[in-house]
């Protein structure tokens, strides 16, 4: 199938851009609330800050599977959406929320022994027993962790997130006053310091998810009420598993490969750890715009497929490419020519500012493919296609970026540079497996995902 096919027309840059922005602004939203813990925790000791991000570590690896398995509601909503099948629409949301409360024993039991395992990862032992409280605190908030992944990715694939603007907003309020309380031991509570910022997060959670179903009730409504006894079948929450377990191998793939860069990177020194945590939070923040357009490309993508309009499945791939990657460019532009004042931006020390900006520019060289391959996969995803993405994570990651981050790094002793290319030279093979495989699906039938007997058949490619 020719490249024309996937070109956009004006329309359809316009509903994506809609529908990108938000989800991109919400996304930002998200990582401020952790970006805060971290300020305001810095402000105790350096024990407690380095707890919070070793506590947060451990939980978003713990926690990231499982959130993968919910996007699963990605193509399962947005084509019933498409094909206006309320009973669809309903049936998925509320085995989003069974998934849920199973995938919250799995993680909760996981967080338990956060400090014999941080123990046996050899972290610092004055910090491992603050981390490890921080992780038990955080099992509060587990659950209204993914309910809340269910009922966004519920109102990004019914393209309702007005909603979720206001609430992600709010909760950040609440959170800095929750923070201000039980860190700092305000209005009478005791000061717990890095502790306190976990218990702030986790009720910060429970709000924001209380909140979302408030505001978004008349959304959500005909799609909860009343509760079906079908949603318990065995049969088709196997069949939704079969598409979300490949999406959290994914996601845990892609947060394990970075995982172990910054730890190849933590036997180079400090200076180079702070330099690559500053250059990874750069990169960080300009992948949510992305990442915003990977969501909105899938939606997309989903409910065009549901309404029986391959062309149009196409066009949102296509327009979902174009933006993701014409951002990227801009942000890339950046990173090569003012890598040092992005550097300073957030360190004051030289030394951390000089070796950041010389990743930097690698990382300007990666912003391009990251962006292929996110709004790629996000693309598949809105035909359920999740199982050969995962194994192409794999390949490109783990088998070609994770070697060639220590041969370079390590073996030829180009330190943090060789990291940050062997990660470069990983995404860039994901993208290109990633687009490989998104021209041979999209160039076949796209099909509705049957997830139940009663689901629409296969709509066939003209």
């Amino acid at each position: 199938m020719s490249v024309g096919a996937y070109r956009p027309e004006r329309r359809d840059l316009r509903d994506l851009v809609r529908l990108a922005f938000p989800v991109a602004v919400v996304q930002i939203g998200m990582m401020a609330m952790g970006a805060i813990d971290t300020i305001m925790v810095g402000r105790v000791t350096p024990t407690d800050l380095a707890a919070v991000a070793i506590g947060n570590l451990y939980f978003f690896g713990v926690a990231v599977f499982g959130m993968g398995v919910l996007f699963a509601l990605d193509p399962v909503i947005s084509q019933a959406v498409g094909a206006r099948d309320a009973g669809a629409v309903a049936r998925g949301v509320q085995r989003g929320a069974l998934l849920a409360l199973l995938l919250t024993v799995v993680a909760s039991l996981l967080l338990l022994p956060s400090g014999p395992i941080l123990s046996a990862l050899r972290q610092p032992e004055d910090v491992v027993p603050v981390a490890a409280a921080y992780a038990w605190a955080s099992i509060l908030g587990v659950y209204p962790f993914y309910g809340f992944v269910v009922v966004r990715q519920s109102l990004q694939a019914m393209g309702k997130i007005r909603a979720l603007l206001w609430t992600v907003a709010t909760a950040n309020l609440v959170n800095v006053f929750l923070n201000w309380i039980l860190i700092y031991g305000n209005l009478g509570a005791p000061e717990l310091g890095a502790v306190g910022s976990g218990w702030g997060t986790s009720l910060s959670r429970w709000f924001m998810m209380v909140m979302l179903m408030t505001v978004a009730w008349p959304l959500l409504r005909p799609s909860l009420r009343p509760l079906r006894r079908d949603v318990l079948q065995l049969a088709p929450l196997a069949r939704l598993l079969r598409v979300g377990a490949p999406i959290g191998v994914q996601q845990s793939l892609e947060f394990g490969v970075f995982g172990a860069a910054g730890l190849l990177i933590g036997l180079m020194g400090t200076i180079p750890v702070a330099s690559h945590q500053v250059a990874l939070q750069l990169a960080a923040l300009t992948f949510m715009i992305p990442l915003g357009v990977a969501q909105a490309t899938s939606v997309l993508v989903g409910q065009a497929v549901g309404r029986a309009d391959p062309p149009g499945a196409r066009r949102a791939a296509g327009s979902g490419l174009l933006v993701g990657a014409g951002f990227m460019s801009v942000t890339a532009a950046l990173f090569l020519l003012i890598p040092e004042p992005l550097a300073a931006v957030f360190s004051v020390d030289q030394s951390v500012i000089a070796t950041a900006a010389t990743l930097l520019p690698i990382a300007g060289v990666f912003q391009i493919v990251d962006g292929l391959q996110v709004v790629a996969a996000g693309a598949l995803r809105g035909v359920a296609d999740t199982r050969v993405p995962m194994i192409l994570n794999f390949v490109g990651f783990w088998l070609v970026g994770l070697p060639v981050c220590v041969v370079l790094g390590l073996g030829l002793d180009q330190g943090p540079t060789g990291v940050w290319w062997g990660l470069a030279i990983g995404l860039g093979v994901v993208a290109i497996l990633l687009l490989r495989r998104l021209r041979i699906r999209f160039g076949g039938a796209l099909k509705r995902v049957v997830i139940d007997d009663t689901d629409m058949a296969p709509v066939s490619s003209p």
